[in-house]
């Protein structure tokens, strides 16, 4: 069954993710009518959309048969892609980390940093990282009784996290928020640079190009300090690593350093937000983990589900197969729906209700196989601190006004979240 005309341009319209009820009514719909099958947009290549948990896993778990590098990783226009592939040589992406790799090459890059990210390692930041939230959970206090979360303490608190570990000074930290914002939300007008609705994709590339030099700019001059003076920092392993016997090139350094320093922390503060947001508006939620604090882990699990701030990535066929009873052509381009995946009935029981306890909970927010977040585990210690420190002295919470979401259609999730509460 085709994808009718509607439904298709949910899927791509940043404003469909702004407004949660239309995308995931879009997505209900394809789970249902049209699990996997093609969309045709007007000013886009012809996509397959992926909306079940099944055939996410299976395409993610067939890295040689489904590469990230071949076409854009991430959904693009026809316009944006030919002017990308000018300025970059004929490749089809502007950067060049780990999400736009495929193997040989993203094994090598992500064995570079991947120690970094384990668990053994993350347990020697853990007091640090206590420390950290609870100092913003002090600030909140000062408020008084009312304050914006997502603004005050959600985009805070694992920006200053992975800033120290990256090794960015704290009077750098606003300067990376802004940058993370504008380069995950070019469709957003009130986050990007131009104040304006974008649609037009020329205007929009020329944005994130923007962004992107400033990003380089800041990254040039840390990698000639650390090359100089190395320390026991991300951004030292970044400056000095070797591939492949060779020093990083400069396109791949980058890229490095932006996705540690965006990706790092803008997905946990979208989780974050929407976190409290969820438990706000479902006060049984939270009394029941404010009664038992050991079921904060699965609700960390059960946050990520529900928020899935990486909303898709794409994939390309590099031969002829199937899926699910279709035939994939080499060549055709797939587009992998994260929140559809995770509120997929075949897997998860009452999807649309967010339940702190909800157990087994086998969402794919992280992706899966060679692919799967890097810095998961990272993550999950950072929500897993905060909610220890903050729901003993949270004592009650309710939302003060509507909470709004970002307009974007790769990562985004909520842009305010107004709260009354009292504290002890």
């Amino acid at each position: 069954m085709a994808i009718p005309a509607e439904i298709a341009n949910d899927v791509v319209d940043p404003r469909a993710y702004a407004d949660w009820s239309r995308s995931h009514k879009a997505f209900a719909w394809l789970r249902q009518n049209a699990p996997l099958d093609v969309a045709e947009v007007e000013g886009f290549d012809p996509f397959w959309v992926v909306s079940r948990h099944a055939d996410i896993l299976n395409i993610e778990r067939q890295n040689d048969l489904f590469h990230n590098e071949d076409r854009s990783a991430t959904l693009t226009t026809i316009e944006a892609d030919k002017r990308v592939r000018e300025m970059m040589g004929g490749s089809p992406n502007i950067l060049r980390s780990l999400v736009q790799m495929d193997n040989p090459d993203h094994m090598q890059y992500r064995r570079l940093t991947q120690s970094w990210f384990m668990p053994q390692n993350l347990r020697k930041l853990e007091d640090r990282i206590r420390e950290i939230a609870r100092g913003f959970i002090d600030q909140m206090a000062e408020k008084g009784d009312a304050c914006d979360f997502a603004r005050d303490v959600a985009f805070l608190y694992p920006l200053h996290v992975i800033m120290e570990v990256l090794g960015v000074p704290a009077i750098d930290e606003p300067r990376m928020l802004k940058l993370t914002q504008e380069l995950f939300g070019t469709q957003d007008p009130d986050v990007n640079r131009s104040g304006k609705d974008m649609q037009d994709a020329g205007e929009a590339l020329n944005m994130l190009n923007a962004t992107i030099f400033d990003f380089m700019t800041y990254f040039n001059a840390m990698t000639e300090d650390r090359r100089k003076n190395p320390r026991d920092d991300l951004a030292s392993v970044i400056a000095n690593g070797a591939v492949h016997g060779q020093p990083l090139g400069h396109l791949e350094a980058m890229s490095y350093y932006i996705i540690a320093a965006t990706a790092g922390h803008d997905t946990t503060s979208n989780t974050t937000a929407g976190t409290l947001w969820a438990i706000a508006e479902n006060q049984g939620e939270f009394r029941k983990v404010k009664n038992d604090l050991s079921l904060i882990p699965s609700m960390v699990e059960e946050s990520i589900r529900w928020e899935t701030p990486v909303k898709h990535f794409m994939r390309t066929a590099t031969a002829d197969t199937e899926v699910s009873g279709k035939t994939i052509r080499k060549g055709d381009w797939l587009f992998l729906s994260y929140p559809s995946g995770n509120r997929d009935e075949a897997v998860f029981d009452d999807p649309y209700t967010f339940k702190a306890d909800r157990t087994p909970n086998k969402h794919v927010a992280f992706g899966y196989g060679a692919h799967v977040c890097l810095g998961q585990h990272l993550g999950r210690m950072e929500m897993r601190i905060l909610w220890e420190e903050l729901l003993p002295r949270l004592q009650s919470v309710e939302l003060a006004g509507t909470p709004t979401r970002t307009q974007a259609n790769f990562v985004c999730g909520p842009k305010t979240v107004p709260i009354r509460f009292k504290m002890n």
